[in-house]
């Protein structure tokens, strides 16, 4: 007897024996689920599970419905569509029905809503829509969606002969035929794929709906029903669309999904097809992985799902290239038009000559995509390669590693003006570049468990990749007008390109990813025949590919000394203009939210700085006081342009220390001036907001008297308004003001943009500071729901040796609404002082460094030092 048999039979049992009904099914439902769960942690098929489930619902359902409707009723019946119309449910999947009547009228209705209260009433929720036969087909024909449930679509209880009426009539013969169908559901998995950014490889990927999940499959079922009237994906076999060895790939990657789903529904409680960080280990643990070596057991777990959302990924392609070709093009009886003695284009896809070109040319896999990259006006790969492709990668072994013209093709790929992304990324999908590169095949899937990373590293690699040939690209010069300038002047955007793979491809083994990856870097590029200094170039240029992002985000680019320190490294202009964009690529591939707009200002400051240096001379560094001048002439002469008298000028300047002038730039220098010297006498103390600045950010400009609760009511009162802090600089002149400025972002990580929020910040904190003696209470948002899942134990470190007179110390920590204001809050608690403050965020991670002194201006001593850190640690590790 059945599972499902067993439970009926307890059904009817506890109903005979007087068991209130309602009560009756649901105890039933409630020992079905218990009985999935044992077995499926037993380790039970999950294909058996699914069709468990739809058939214990096909009983209840049937079993329900004879006590509502009349048992020889022909103009009414029951019918599952979608997912449940397949006979596959998973524990929380959505149950959808049609009730499909033969006219419209209000015959039944006082019955369906009985049987609806009723199947709430016993806890099955039901997707139920109730239509008339020719409802459904009006429905079906304006709509692609519900075509498609309707062509999935089962019979449970009542006449046949209805249920094949509404197969007839929303069949292709009748709406949708093939060609329009599958035009349509194309259109729909592109949108689809959009959605997600066209990648599967995210951190918390969506099992159902990403690219390569199970709609996916779902889609290719779809077609091969409406065209080839196919009830199964094994059926594909017998109409020479998939290989016996395809099949069993699809079928075992459908396994994999579906048992990851059926993991997170039982987990959840619910309809759950996110695969979340809360749910990652639990289903890595539950499904036996162990920590390995460097590898987490989660981090192995997710680089199997992305694997096998890779082969679904081309199995997906290869089967919508074969209905494309049989259903698009299937009157195009052109003969193929050879390209050369290996390859020709049939019906607009590139195809080999002969099954045995790889054999016999092996070098033709690498060839094939050189190919498509000479050709932009192709449709793409042919199934029958690609299948051939995956069956000859083998060939790519050590001795075809080393062969000339396999080394030859690899770099023209890397040349080619057009298409080098995307056929990299093919290459990719269809395991070749992994075959070519074996460094290259050890990131595959690799997972960075962090919020900072939020691909996979062959996904982030590919993505850095991408956007560095963007820059080449005159349509999209506008984005990034500087990089675009720069990279269009180099001689060999190539070495760019290596650069670009080779960056990251040492993570996961342990040790410093950035110098391992470079005499990987620095082998590939001897072995193929790039010159000294070529090779020079893109070994520098992985080793130090962090080093620009640091400097600009954590030290004060302002500073003459870190110019000097970091064009002394750079040495050239070359070095320089490929770092920069190298560096911007690299951020702009970590995470969507990431990259702003503050750092992409502090990028190309620190550019232009280094630029102007090494075009003086790194034997001439620049001097303090030589920029300490250039500032002040300049700001001066656009003040007198602007009316503003030398007198007044000088009596602002004369109040404020040198130091002043070396951290802020021109623009900054006058805003500030005309902000004071125009001011209304009274007008303390003065607060000016810049909406957008060319420093990427809003910009808070606060003139008051020097009091210990300033930066505490300031960034206390910032981020309470939901906004960020990215950068504080914080000045005193000799008669008592403070000179701060903060640059402040949209937690979208973009300037304010609406002029009422900018207002409502000038007004909020000019109220705030108006009163010395209040602190705004700090506010407690919740902690965002991935950070949970990072925790980050606080680490404080001080460099007393940095500065003379004052203390330097770094914060890493987990970044958490309203940080900074807590940090604030504490150094006031310690009466230490706050002068300049970076902050910067790493995805989970915030590594913040503040520049303080102690009541009488002076420097930290160990005492001190030691109680704010215990402090520090104290308060945001408990918090």
């Amino acid at each position: 007897m059945t599972q499902v048999a067993q439970l009926l039979e307890t059904l009817d049992r506890h109903l005979d024996d007087g068991t209130p009904t309602i009560k009756a099914y649901k105890e039933t439902l409630s020992e079905s689920r218990q009985w999935m769960r044992e077995a499926f942690e037993s380790g039970a098929p999950v294909e058996e599970l699914v069709q468990h489930r739809a058939g214990l619902v096909d009983a209840i359902l049937s079993h329900s419905w004879e006590g509502f409707f009349p048992e020889k009723a022909d103009d009414i019946t029951l019918v599952a569509v979608g997912g449940y119309g397949r006979g596959e449910l998973h524990p929380a999947s959505d149950i959808d029905i049609l009730i499909l009547l033969k006219q419209d009228d209000d015959k039944y209705r006082q019955a369906l809503e009985g049987f609806i209260t009723f199947m709430w009433d016993i806890g099955l929720e039901l997707g139920h829509s109730i239509r008339s036969l020719a409802d459904c087909v009006r429905e079906a024909e304006a709509d692609i969606t519900v075509a498609t449930n309707l062509m999935e679509s089962r019979l449970i209880y009542g006449p046949d002969a209805l249920f094949q009426q509404l197969r007839e009539q929303t069949g292709p013969d009748t709406i949708w035929s093939s060609k329009a169908f599958f035009e349509a559901k194309l259109q729909e998995q592109r949108n689809r794929h959009h959605k997600y950014h066209d990648t599967a490889y995210n951190l918390e990927p969506n099992v159902k709906e990403g690219p390569g999940g199970l709609r996916d499959i779902q889609m290719i079922g779809w077609v091969a029903k409406r065209h080839f009237d196919a009830d199964t994906l094994r059926e594909l076999v017998d109409h020479d669309f998939l290989t016996e060895s395809d099949y069993q790939d699809l079928w075992e990657g459908q396994v994999f999904l579906w048992r990851v789903r059926f993991a997170l529904h039982l987990i959840t409680g619910r309809h759950e097809d996110r695969l979340l960080f809360d749910h990652q280990r639990t289903i890595a643990r539950q499904f036996g992985y162990q920590d390995e070596g460097h590898s987490m057991a989660v981090e192995l777990f997710m680089k199997q799902y992305y694997r096998t959302i890779m082969e679904l990924n081309r199995l997906n392609e290869m089967l919508l290239q074969l209905f494309q070709e049989e259903i698009l093009l299937a009157e195009d009886t052109s003969p193929p038009f050879p390209i050369n003695e290996r390859f020709q284009i049939r019906k607009g896809f590139l195809e080999v000559s002969e099954n045995d070109t790889f054999e016999q040319h092996p070098t033709a896999l690498l060839e094939l995509f050189l190919l498509m990259e000479q050709r932009p006006d192709l449709l793409g790969v042919r199934a029958n390669t690609i299948r051939l492709v995956r069956e000859n990668v083998h060939l790519i072994d050590e001795e075809y590693r080393q062969l000339p013209e396999a080394r030859r093709l690899f770099l023209e790929i890397l040349s080619q003006p057009k298409g080098v992304t995307h056929e990299i990324r093919r290459m990719n999908r269809y395991g070749v570049l992994a075959a070519y590169l074996p460094v290259f095949g050890k990131i595959v899937g690799l997972m960075q468990h962090d919020l900072f990373h939020v691909y996979t590293v062959d996904e982030h690699t590919l993505t850095v990749l991408r956007n560095v040939r963007r820059l080449t690209i005159t349509e999209y010069a506008h984005e990034f007008p500087l990089a675009s300038n720069i990279i269009g002047s180099l001689d060999r955007p190539m070495l760019l390109y290596i650069a670009a793979l080779f960056h990251d491809i040492a993570k996961g083994r342990g040790g410093d990813h950035s110098e391992l990856g470079a005499k990987d870097a620095e082998l590939f590029c001897r072995e193929h025949g790039l010159n000294d200094t070529d090779t020079e170039l893109v070994v520098w240029l992985v080793k130090n590919h962090l080093v620009m992002s640091r400097t600009s985000q954590r030290k004060d680019i302002s500073d003459p000394d870190v110019i000097n320190e970091f064009a002394a490294l750079v040495g050239d202009q070359r070095h320089l203009d490929t770092l920069f964009i190298l560096t911007m690529a690299d951020i702009r591939a970590t995470s969507p939210t990431v990259w702003n707009s503050w750092k992409h200002a502090l990028l190309e400051d620190l550019y232009r700085s280094t630029s102007a240096l090494l075009e003086r001379g790194l034997q001439n560094p620049l001097q303090e006081n030589e920029l300490l001048q250039e500032v002040k002439q300049e700001a001066m002469e656009s003040l007198r342009h602007q009316q503003i008298g030398q007198e007044g000028i000088e009596w602002l300047w004369q109040r404020l220390p040198d130091e002043y002038f070396l951290h802020y730039s021109v623009n900054e220098v006058v805003w500030h001036a005309l902000s004071i010297l125009t001011a209304d006498a009274d007008e303390i103390p003065l607060v000016r907001v810049r909406q957008q600045t060319t420093r990427g950010g809003t910009e808070v400009f606060i003139y008051a008297p020097v009091q210990p609760r300033l930066f505490a009511q300031t960034t206390a009162t910032i981020e309470r308004m939901g906004l960020t802090v990215a950068d504080a600089r914080l000045l005193s002149s000799t008669d008592g003001f403070s000179f701060n400025t903060f640059m402040v972002l949209e937690e979208n990580g973009r300037p304010i943009s609406e002029p009422m929020r900018v207002d409502e910040l000038l007004l909020t904190l000019e109220d705030i500071l108006s009163q010395p003696d209040r602190l705004p209470e700090i506010h407690d948002r919740s902690l965002p729901r991935q950070l949970k899942h990072f925790p980050i134990t606080t680490r404080v470190e001080f460099k007393p040796d940095e500065y003379e007179d004052r203390t330097a110390f770094e914060v890493h920590t987990m970044d958490r609404p309203g940080l900074l204001a807590r940090i604030a809050r504490l150094l006031l608690e310690h009466h230490v002082f706050i002068r300049n403050a970076r902050i910067t965020t790493l995805g989970e991670r915030a590594e913040d460094v503040f520049i303080v002194t102690d009541e009488k201006g002076g420097p930290l001593d160990t005492p001190q030092q030691e109680a704010l850190k215990e402090a520090i640690i104290l308060a945001l590790d408990e918090a």
